[in-house]
Formats: structure tokens, C-alpha cells, sequence
């Protein structure tokens, strides 16, 4: 027996061939085509409701900066980052003046500063569950109590997070932001811009120089957001103040650093190291990147994505490193140093009879002598040094017998050495 919604129904067929003669044979033709149609219409409309599966390149690893792969963009975010203790409402002429030369040379950038008061919100936003979720970093953020650290930490997640232009506060602009790249370079090809800082090698085996003697400046920089190197700088800080940490028995917030701690710690050495690294990444079988390849730089260079410049763009006028001066056509910024106080709370080495090394700045014969003097110093019986360091002393409480022979005067237009 026939079903009756069966195809052999006669009762079906009768009425499905009414139908069929009620529509003309021309429409009934286009119908199908009709709705195809629309069909596709539809989905092109809708297709960014349709759920697709999300690549693996767009996802941060917690803990891994190695997974990452980042399209770079074409070119660099139009933004001025400066950090300090206080907000631009309460700077001191000195340092509005400075600041301001950012703005004066970039009207079309955004300018932006933090401060002591809201950067652990800009970290919590950026690193947070609702940013890069990187909650280890957040926790390190919260928990260094070293200004000088913190300052390092916080201009490298800045460019990681958002990218730009990083300067600090006493760092002022003697040049638009487009020269820092040469005209005959394609900006789509590069991620990053940095310059020379320090170009000692000489003395890259000298037990207190030899760490600082090379060295790329931090102290402004270009660069776009999202690149590995710099979230790898971050943990390997994270890594070696952790170790620090343990070595001494106390938490993060309460290690104790010296000069030297800091810079290759967290400063341009370690920065200089991260550099180096992603430099030299996928290199396999060619010849490694080393400070070689940028010492005596007389013209700036790309190498795997990062433009360096020549020592005079970001560090001329420090009486060494062939620095030049800052009336130079390729000095883009002039550091001032009226910020750099910190060696106050994290001193240099400091012989107890010839002082610190670094007031030689770099000048060969002076280090020289210094390592000496510090060589015949170790030679002499215990009760000889004593009396010497003791004589030091009761000469270091005495005034000058002319101020203007001081060395600290004589030294006083001179930069630091690092």
C-alpha cells in the first residue's frame, strides 16, 4: 500500500502536476537560480558572524616570547613616550622646556608620559587578563622597588605593548622624528631604531669597564610594537633578577644592586645583549653578528630588521667614542643627564684610595694609570693600605685649597661615562 506522502501516490501527483501548470515553464526555470543567489548574497553579507578558527601567530604564549610571530607594520606608530616621578602640570621649567622640544619638532605625533602615579595601571591594562596576559610580568612590575629598574622595565613593555619613540626625560629633540630613518632605507623593512652609545672594545677585558665598553643606547629609541626582542629583554630580566633574588636570600623588592649590577642587568648592556641575540637568530651557518660589525660606525646599517645608527645620532657630545658634538648635522637628540641620579642609590666601584675609573671617560692614558696605581695599591703589606685609605680619608674631608681645581669641576662638562 502507497504511503501518502510517497512519490507513487496518484493523489500527490495529480495535485503536484496542477501546480505545475499554474507556473509558467520560464519562471519555474529561473526560480532555483533566483534563490542560489541569494543564498550567496547573504552569506558575503554575514561572513564576519561565521566563527573561524584562530591562528596560532595570533596568540601570546604565556611565558614563551619564542612563540611568537608578528606581522610588522608598514610603518612606525606616531607616538612620544616619556616616563617621570610627576605629570607634565607639575614638571620644573628644565624639564618642560626639554619635553616640549618633542612636541615642537612632531606636531602630528601623540605625546604621552607616565609617571610614578599611574604606570602600574598602564602595566596592569597592557600585561593584565585583558591584554597580553602576562600576569608573571604584572607581578614583577608590582614588585621591584629600585627606581632605576623599574624605569628600564617600563620603557621596554611601552614599546612592546604600543611601540613608538622612547626618550628620556632629560633627552631633548634637536630633530624630527623622520630623520631618525636615512631616506635611502624603505621603513617597511625596518622594526626597530637604535644608535651607538658607547664604542670602547679596547677595554672590553677591563674588570670594571669591560661590561659597559660596548653598547647600543637606551636611552632613546625607535621601535615598532609587538617585537619579540623586547619582550625576551623583559624576561630575561625577569630571570636575572629572580637569580639576584635568591643569591641574596630576600625578595625581588629588596635586592641590593651596585652601578654595575644595573647596567648589565637591566641597562644598555643587557640590552645591548638582547639585541645582539635577535640579531644573530635563524643565522645558522653564517658568520655571527658581533659589536665588530658597528665599531668605528661611520654610516648607519640594517641588520635583520634593526636600523643602528652611527654614535653621534642619539650620543654625541660625550668626550668619547668619537661622539662628535651636538652642532653636528647627524645629532638628532641631546642628552642632558639632569635626570641621571640614580648611581646615588646604586654606586660604582669606588677604590678606596684612587676612586672610581669611570672619571678617566674612557681616555686610554688615564685608565691606565688608575689600573696602576690599583695593581701597586694591592702590592703593599695590609698596614700600608690602611694607612694610605686612612690618609684618603682626612684628605677627602679637607675643602679644596682651589675650587677650581677640582677634579669634579674640571670633569663637569664632561657626560658620564655610561
Amino acid at each position: 500500500m502507497n504511503s501518502p506522502i510517497s512519490p507513487l501516490s496518484p493523489k500527490l501527483a495529480a495535485t503536484t502536476a496542477r501546480f505545475r501548470n499554474r507556473i509558467p515553464t520560464q519562471l519555474r526555470r529561473t526560480v532555483s537560480v533566483y534563490l542560489a543567489c541569494v543564498f550567496v548574497l547573504l552569506v558575503i553579507l554575514n561572513v564576519d558572524l561565521i566563527p573561524s578558527i584562530p591562528s596560532p601567530s595570533g596568540v601570546i604564549k604565556r611565558n614563551s616570547s619564542k612563540s611568537q610571530k608578528r606581522k610588522s607594520p608598514g610603518s612606525f606608530p606616531k607616538k612620544i613616550w616619556q616616563t617621570w616621578k610627576i605629570d607634565p602640570f607639575s614638571f620644573e621649567e628644565r624639564d618642560s622646556s626639554t619635553a616640549k622640544t618633542w612636541t615642537l619638532k612632531n606636531p602630528s605625533f601623540r605625546y604621552e608620559l607616565l609617571t610614578d602615579s599611574n604606570d602600574m595601571s598602564y602595566i596592569e591594562q597592557h600585561f593584565g587578563p585583558d591584554g597580553f596576559n602576562r600576569m608573571d610580568i604584572v607581578d614583577l612590575y608590582r614588585s621591584v622597588n629600585a627606581t632605576i629598574i623599574k624605569a628600564d622595565l617600563l620603557r621596554y613593555l611601552i614599546m612592546y605593548a604600543e611601540g613608538g619613540v622612547y626618550a628620556d626625560i632629560d633627552v631633548e629633540a634637536l630633530r624630527p622624528v623622520q630623520r631618525f630613518i636615512p631616506e635611502r632605507y624603505d621603513e617597511s623593512q625596518i622594526d626597530m631604531v637604535l644608535g651607538v652609545e658607547i664604542d670602547q672594545p679596547q677595554f672590553k677585558n677591563h674588570r670594571i669597564l669591560g661590561k659597559k665598553s660596548q653598547s647600543f643606547c637606551q636611552w632613546t629609541f625607535m621601535a615598532k610594537p609587538r617585537l619579540p626582542v623586547l619582550l625576551k629583554l623583559v624576561e630575561n630580566i625577569q630571570g636575572w633578577l629572580t637569580g639576584v633574588a635568591q643569591k641574596q636570600n630576600v625578595p625581588v623588592g629588596e635586592v641590593t644592586l651596585d652601578f654595575d649590577e644595573v647596567i648589565s642587568g637591566t641597562g644598555p648592556s643587557a640590552f645591548t645583549t638582547a639585541i645582539l641575540e635577535e640579531m644573530n637568530r635563524g643565522r645558522s651557518g653564517a658568520a655571527p653578528i658581533t659589536w665588530d660589525d658597528f665599531h668605528d660606525l661611520d654610516e648607519s646599517k640594517v641588520v635583520s630588521g634593526i636600523l643602528v645608527l652611527d654614535v653621534e645620532a642619539f650620543a654625541a657630545g660625550q668626550g668619547h667614542s668619537d661622539s662628535g658634538n651636538h652642532n653636528a648635522r647627524g645629532a638628532l637628540v641631546k642628552h642632558h643627564y639632569h635626570a641621571s641620579n640614580w648611581p646615588s642609590r646604586h654606586p660604582r666601584f669606588t677604590h678606596p684610595v684612587h676612586g672610581e675609573v669611570e672619571r678617566c671617560n674612557w681616555n686610554p692614558e688615564c685608565v691606565k694609570k688608575w689600573d696602576d696605581d690599583v695593581g701597586s695599591f694591592e702590592l703593599l703589606p695590609p698596614e700600608e693600605q690602611q694607612r694610605r685609605i686612612d690618609e684618603k680619608k682626612s684628605q677627602s674631608n679637607q675643602p679644596p685649597i682651589n675650587p677650581n681645581l677640582d677634579l669634579g669641576l674640571r670633569e663637569a662638562n664632561l657626560a658620564p661615562a655610561s
